[in-house]
């Protein structure tokens, strides 16, 4: 069973551009090392400029949990999150077929 989660995230006024720089080698890391990792795309709300949603679906939970070890998401997750304005709403789904 695949698993999936959408971060919604809410970035401080002023740090949209790093959080997109950090984001965008993330997700193109995920894409190139990560066979395992289905989806993991980011996309920015139209009306709301530093409110951004994290989408990312992986084969199985083993292949989260290493999406979750590898060195680059160590590197750059911390300063991601540095670039929160707050807690980020993580929530996980399951697959229906």
């Amino acid at each position: 069973m695949s698993t999936t989660f959408i971060a919604k995230l809410v970035v401080k006024n002023g740090m949209e551009k790093e959080f997109e720089r950090l984001q965008r080698e993330l997700s193109e890391r995920t894409h190139e090392s990560e066979p395992e990792t289905l989806v993991y795309d980011v996309i920015r709300h139209r009306t709301e400029p530093s409110t951004y949603v994290v989408y990312a679906r992986f084969r199985n939970e083993a292949a989260f949990e290493w999406h979750q070890k590898t060195a680059f998401h160590e590197r750059l997750v911390p300063p991601i999150l540095a670039c929160l304005a707050k807690d980020m709403d993580l929530q996980f789904f399951d697959w229906v077929s």
